[in-house]
């Protein structure tokens, strides 16, 4: 059962979201608590698992990744272990930046990072090609990014 949120909660989730550098006396007056109990409540949402981390947000293009791919995998039938060897894998793979599986005619979906196409090229044949079980690769390029968010919406949950 998931634990119960009220609209501080709410309000401290979303602003952490906005900025988590800010300070506990700064968050604590932006969503009308005093220091102390809003400090407590960012101790309990952590404890509880709503704030899993706290991380710095890189620009892509001043690390030179321009280009964005997501990759559809078609995966032959796996053995339990061959499985956690592809898992462990594409873990291993940093230009990788999600990797779900799904439903569908394709199993799994990757979001890859690069700093070109030739470079992706060559990425699919040298690297995901290579993982245990890729029978083959579907690539959709993004020419622009409308929106890139790491904000979850935050509601009020019932007890």
């Amino acid at each position: 059962m998931t634990p119960k949120l009220d609209a501080i909660d709410v309000r401290i989730l979303e602003q952490l979201q906005k900025d988590c550098s800010i300070s506990t006396a700064e968050l604590a007056d932006r969503v009308g608590l005093s220091q102390s109990p809003c400090w407590r409540r960012i101790q309990r949402l952590r404890e509880e698992g709503f704030i899993k981390a706290q991380v710095a947000l890189l620009d892509p293009e001043m690390l030179g990744v321009n280009l964005h791919v997501f990759a559809q995998l078609k995966i032959s039938y796996l053995a339990d272990a061959d499985r956690q060897k592809f898992v462990r894998g594409v873990m291993s793979i940093p230009e990788v930046v999600e990797c779900y599986s799904i439903l569908g005619e394709r199993d799994v979906m990757i979001k890859v990072v690069a700093p070109d196409i030739k470079w992706y090229q060559e990425f699919i044949f040298n690297t995901i090609l290579k993982l245990p079980g890729v029978e083959d690769v579907s690539s959709i390029v993004a020419l622009s990014q409308m929106k890139n968010t790491t904000a979850l919406p935050v509601r009020i949950t019932e007890a």
